[in-house]
């Protein structure tokens, strides 16, 4: 007997696994509270002011973590009273509230920022293809989800100003071209999270926005 197997689709099968793969992750997360008892959005923020030193001002936690002000505003709130961060008055702008972590924060991301043992195990069981090629994919569905104003737009490469897809098509391993750093790479070092992201100037609805290279080495576009 041919055709096709019976029951859900291939996408909608990846759709399964993929919900499956976020509980898991948050499930984790939920897991490494600590003894702050901690969210899973407020352990994100304590580990986005860990990566830069700086002081971060609040609508720029909301833009990199994807979330929305009034959501970030309350876990901000919260990390203060607990202890884990500071808020300043921007020297700048002293409307706005900047926000560093204290040193009780900064020992509480020391601890987030490592991987839990059945997360790793599932990371280390994939080979680098494999990392590439769920890169490519999550890349170029979050793309198209952000197209249709179904998530918020985060600094993800193809988000991106400095982003230049299939640069150098003479090379396959390492296609695109970063002018940030100024020097190519491949899908296997697509971000999802960068913070030197720098956000392009959107191009028009009807238009297809270039994406990672295609599985079969071909453009693939994230026409939404």
């Amino acid at each position: 007997m041919t055709g096709e197997l019976p029951g859900l689709s291939p996408s909608e099968q990846l759709l399964i696994g993929l919900g499956r793969l976020g509980r898991a992750v948050q499930l984790s997360a939920w897991h490494q509270a600590g003894p702050t008892n901690l969210t899973p959005l407020q352990a994100d923020i304590l580990l986005y002011l860990a990566g830069d030193q700086r002081p971060r001002r609040q609508r720029e936690i909301v833009t990199a973590l994807a979330s929305t002000a009034p959501t970030v505003s309350d876990a901000v709130r919260s990390l203060t009273t607990k202890g884990l961060t500071d808020r300043q008055r921007d020297p700048v702008d002293t409307r706005a509230v900047t926000l560093t972590l204290t040193e009780a924060g900064r020992a509480e991301a020391d601890r987030l920022a490592l991987v839990p043992p059945p997360l790793r195990a599932a990371l280390d069981a994939l080979g680098d293809d494999d990392v590439a090629a769920m890169l490519r994919g999550t890349t170029t569905m979050i793309r198209v989800l952000q197209r249709h104003r179904a998530i918020p737009v985060s600094r993800t490469c193809v988000t991106c100003r400095f982003y230049r897809p299939d640069a150098h098509p003479d090379d396959p391993d390492r296609p695109h071209h970063c002018a940030f750093v100024d020097a190519p790479f491949g899908d296997g070092e697509l971000r999802l999270d960068c913070p030197d992201h720098e956000p392009a100037t959107p191009a028009p609805e009807s238009e297809p926005i270039a994406g990672p290279v295609g599985a079969d080495g071909g453009t693939s576009t994230l026409d939404g």
